[in-house]
């Protein structure tokens, strides 16, 4: 189903996408968009300082609105090639790429980690702490890839050294972790780690001869045409940058912050990669992203990826275990990526068989394969309320169900 009205303004950014957007989708607007009309409240309450919401199908895109300000200071507008910090989104692509050599014979997700990396056979395991002592010995078991990309392995979320997750090179960065006691066995529980992805990258790294930077541009980024996506933007793409805000005084409600978990400038090369978040985008790329998966690993003629494999990585892997202490069973997790494996009601938007990615600025993508649908949300907000997180991320898909559903 196409768009009734999109804004004048994305002409120019839906130009490449011709083929992709009927004709009409292109004409002025009577009325706002139905995503408009769903989000003018978190502007008009000073919530946010704007936002791009994108809806899209397997085939097209089928709407997309900047609203709001990319920089308050400014009031330079939101514009659908604003880019922004995608931080743990970027577990998503670092999962695809483990899994794209998987598809090529080059590693088994249970392989031990210390097949390639052998300073981990030496990492202890802790056993009992208190205020006084700490009993470490050696895990029965090693720990895998597999255990990497599901938060299972036991490696703490990040080392005292990563104040920035760019501090380092990834090499070095990831020769620190197994130096670093394993908290619990391997699957025993969810602990969310950003040290296990890292390690996930550096053996992607090890099993293909490229940088990760390299393999991700050589592999994802370049064929799939996704210009924007990178860990270094340059200056052209940092004026398009969106600004950061938290909630502060004043009568917009919101205060300019820098983004403090990289360093600056963010143009500098010398910054080390993150695959667990360092990646800057898009709505517009991570969209011919989610397409490629929601196809199942192919698309445009080019295998990315075999859909079994797609299939694998998007599924829950981690059986009934939560992903936060009390968490409900809803959400369980993939490969790098955020499951739906549980329904309340049959009305709810968002599918079994839906799954996703956010980051820690609150920008998210969703991909709903039972309905046909993909949503993208790009917004740079810190100290975001979890239910306003949770709001915004299912009237995404409820608005999107109800304008485009299948």
């Amino acid at each position: 189903m196409q768009s009734p009205h999109l804004p004048r303004v994305l002409l120019a950014f839906l130009l490449p996408l011709l083929p992709l957007v009927p004709p009409a989708a292109m004409s002025a607007p009577a009325s706002p968009s139905p995503l408009a009309r769903q989000f003018q409240p978190l502007l008009t309450e000073h919530l946010v300082a704007g936002a791009v919401a994108l809806v899209g199908s397997q085939d097209r895109i089928l709407d997309v609105e900047a609203m709001g300000y990319a920089d308050l200071a400014t009031r330079r507008p939101m514009r659908p090639d604003t880019l922004f910090w995608i931080a743990s989104m970027s577990k998503a692509f670092t999962g695809t790429a483990v899994m794209m050599l998987v598809d090529e014979g080059k590693l088994r997700l249970d392989d031990p980690v210390e097949k390639y990396l052998p300073a981990f056979k030496d990492q202890l395991l802790v056993v009992e702490r208190d205020q006084d002592r700490t009993v470490l010995r050696r895990p029965a078991q090693p720990i895998t890839i597999r255990d990497l990309l599901t938060h299972t392995s036991g490696i703490v979320h990040r080392t005292p050294l990563e104040d920035r997750i760019d501090r380092l090179p990834l090499d070095e960065n990831v020769m620190i972790y197994p130096l670093t006691p394993l908290e619990f066995p391997r699957g025993a529980r969810y602990s969310y780690s950003n040290a296990g992805i890292n390690t996930a990258g550096r053996i992607v790294e090890l099993a293909s001869g490229l940088s990760f930077a390299d393999f991700l541009q050589q592999r994802l980024f370049g064929p799939l045409g996704m210009k924007d996506t990178t860990f270094w933007p340059d200056a052209e793409q940092v004026g398009r940058l969106a600004k950061s805000y938290e909630p502060g005084p004043g009568p917009t409600g919101l205060r300019e912050v820098p983004i403090d978990q990289l360093s600056y400038p963010l143009s500098d090369r010398r910054r080390g990669v993150s695959p667990a978040g360092g990646l800057f985008s898009t709505a517009g790329d991570v969209y011919l992203f989610c397409r490629m998966i929601g196809q199942g690993g192919s698309c445009g003629g080019r295998h990315y990826l075999s859909s079994a494999l797609v299939d694998e990585m998007t599924a829950n892997q981690i059986g009934d275990l939560r992903i936060a202490p009390g968490n409900s069973l809803d959400y369980g997790y993939g490969l790098g990526w955020l499951t739906r494996r549980k329904v309340e009601h049959a009305n709810e938007p968002v599918n079994l068989g839906t799954f996703g990615a956010g980051g820690a600025y609150n920008t998210n993508m969703w991909i709903n394969r039972p309905r046909n649908l993909i949503t993208v949300w790009m917004v740079q907000q810190v100290n975001y309320p979890d239910e306003q997180r949770s709001w915004v991320r299912n009237t995404l898909m409820k608005a999107a169900v109800a304008a485009y559903g299948q």
